[in-house]
């Protein structure tokens, strides 16, 4: 049974190390989240989780900006000394701004997932249809409590 802690801010909630913040959206299966802007665009990045099970990022790439990319596919690729894989896009969109701070220093999503981590920012053609599939906030506790007990996750930020 891993240690929970219901809220370190109101907007956070703790397990095993893992930090999810309630403000996002996510998907369990591939650890990533969402952001929408108030300009209507949305960030997305991986998961606190996510960069664990990765390890630490060696390298990224993202998709140019003006690429449109459907839901499900690669927007990004991170490659880290023990995985390598796709980041697919959570919504339909084009890609309007990629981190280039990520393209450099891709390990930057080990030690700050939700923040200057981020990796994509897009504009959805159809966000209403496309976040439907996503869990918000505090929906997402249980399914991520279950996902790190699964894999025995316990989260820490390389330095």
């Amino acid at each position: 049974m891993g240690v929970m802690q219901e809220a370190l801010g109101s907007n956070e909630w703790e397990y095993n190390g893992c930090i999810i913040p309630l403000d996002l959206y996510y998907d369990i299966e591939t650890q990533t989240w969402l952001r929408v802007n108030e300009d209507g665009t949305v960030t997305m990045g991986l998961s606190d989780v996510g960069q664990v099970r990765a390890g630490r990022l060696l390298h990224a790439r993202i998709k140019d900006v003006g690429k449109v990319i459907k839901k499900g596919k690669p927007v990004a690729s991170l490659e880290s000394g023990k995985w390598a894989g796709p980041i697919n896009a959570l919504v339909e969109g084009e890609v309007v701004a990629r981190n280039e701070k990520v393209l450099e220093q891709p390990d930057i999503i080990n030690y700050d997932p939700y923040g200057e981590g981020w990796i994509v920012k897009m504009k959805p053609v159809d966000l209403e249809r496309d976040i439907k599939d996503l869990l918000y906030g505090k929906d997402a506790i249980e399914p991520m409590r279950q996902y790190i007990d699964e894999w025995d996750i316990i989260c820490m930020r390389c330095t």
